[in-house]
């Protein structure tokens, strides 16, 4: 069976795709954030579900502040006397 050129094989590979943007932090990100928020009150009691909630919100805010905003194109509208 014959060998297949490097362009033949780079021609038919398939394109990578870009990474997605990231539109949600994953539970370890929110984990890890919510024992920093643990930290932050040097172990004091307090509630986990506040804590994992208080981090989620943190980092959707994050998460919406890092996007960049869409511009609309304006209409140019001629005005003929």
């Amino acid at each position: 069976m014959p060998k297949k050129s490097q362009e033949a094989t780079a021609t038919t590979s398939k394109p990578r795709k870009a990474p997605a943007a990231k539109s949600a932090p994953t539970h370890n990100e929110i984990a890890l954030r919510a024992y920093h928020i643990f930290l932050q009150r040097n172990g004091a009691p307090g509630n986990p579900f506040d804590d994992w909630k208080q981090a989620e919100q943190q980092l959707l805010a994050e998460t919406a502040m890092s996007k960049p905003k869409s511009r609309r194109k304006s209409k140019v509208v001629s005005i003929a006397a």
